[in-house]
C-alpha cells in the first residue's frame, strides 16, 4: 500500500473490531491480527472482558477495549458508538453471540454507528440490509448466511444495487457484488482455507484496505486474491496443515506483489 511520506500516527487507517463472546475469542482477534498485517496505524478491539489478557498478548499494537461483561451488553453500546466516531472502518460480527438480546444489540449498534462497516458473521441477518441502509457497508457472507439474510445468490449484483452494499460471497469462486450492480469473481486458494478463522481474517483485511482509502468493491476483490493466494503458497509449505495465522503471516508481502 502507498502512502504519503509526511504522514502521521493514524492518517493511515484506524480500525475498530467488535467481536466474541464467551466461548469464541479467536475470531475477533484473527480479524484485528489482518487487520494489523494489512498496514493501518491504529487497531481498536472490543471484546468480552474475559478474553482481554488473551488479545493483549496478540499483539502489543491492539488497544483492548474489554465489554463490560463475557458477552455483549446493553451498557457497552454507548461506548462502542463513541468509540466508532473516531475510526476510519470497522469490523462487526465475528464470533459475537447470537441470543436475541445480543442481535438486538447489534442491529441497534450497525443503525446508529456512522463510520464504514465490514459486517461478517452474527452481524449477518434477515434485517442487516435494511440496517445498513444509508451507510458505507460491506457484508462478507458464506452461502448459509446469505440464506439466513433473504439472498438468492444468484441474484446478488441485484441485492447489492437495490440496498445499496457491497456483497462478498465466500465461495470455492468468491463473487464481489458492487453498489453498481456488477459482479466480479475471484478464483484460486484451495481447500485448507476451510481451516475456521479464514473468513474473519478476510473480514478484518478488507477492512484494513477500506481504512486505508480502498473503496469497498475493490477492496474485497484484493482481500479475495491474497488470501487465496496465501493458501496456494502455504499449501506447497505445510500441505493443509496451515492455519489462518500463517494465512495473515502472508498478507504483508502478497499486498505489496498483487
Amino acid at each position: 500500500m502507498q502512502r504519503p511520506s509526511d504522514s502521521h500516527k493514524g492518517e493511515n487507517g484506524k480500525v475498530a473490531i467488535i467481536g466474541g463472546s464467551l466461548h469464541q475469542h479467536g475470531a475477533p482477534i484473527f480479524s484485528a491480527l489482518a487487520a494489523e498485517a494489512s498496514g493501518v496505524d491504529l487497531i481498536y478491539l472490543a471484546l468480552p472482558a474475559i478474553h482481554q489478557e488473551v488479545a493483549r498478548m496478540q499483539s502489543l499494537n491492539f488497544q483492548v477495549h474489554p465489554f463490560l461483561d463475557n458477552e455483549l451488553g446493553a451498557k457497552d453500546l454507548p461506548p462502542l458508538l463513541e468509540l466508532l466516531a473516531t475510526v476510519d472502518c470497522a469490523v462487526i460480527g465475528p464470533g459475537l453471540s447470537r441470543t436475541p438480546g445480543a442481535l438486538q444489540l447489534i442491529q441497534e449498534l450497525i443503525t446508529s454507528a456512522r463510520c464504514p462497516m465490514i459486517l461478517d458473521a452474527t452481524a449477518l441477518q434477515s434485517w442487516t440490509l435494511t440496517a445498513a441502509k444509508g451507510k458505507t457497508v460491506v457484508v462478507t457472507p458464506h452461502l448459509g448466511e446469505l440464506e439466513r439474510m433473504g439472498i438468492d445468490p444468484k441474484k446478488i449484483g441485484e441485492a447489492a444495487k437495490t440496498s445499496d452494499v457491497v456483497i462478498h460471497l465466500k465461495a470455492k469462486i468468491d463473487q464481489t457484488a458492487g453498489t453498481d450492480g456488477k459482479v466480479k469473481s475471484t478464483k484460486g486458494g484451495n481447500a485448507g482455507l476451510t481451516v475456521g478463522g479464514t473468513g474473519d481474517a478476510l473480514a478484518g483485511l478488507i477492512c484494513g484496505l477500506v481504512a486505508q482509502g480502498v473503496k469497498p468493491a475493490e477492496a474485497c476483490v484484493m482481500a479475495s486474491k491474497v488470501i487465496k493466494r496465501a493458501g496456494v503458497i502455504l499449501a506447497h509449505e505445510k500441505g493443509f496443515a496451515y492455519t489462518t495465522r500463517d494465512v495473515i503471516g502472508q498478507i504483508p508481502h502478497l499486498l505489496d506483489t498483487l
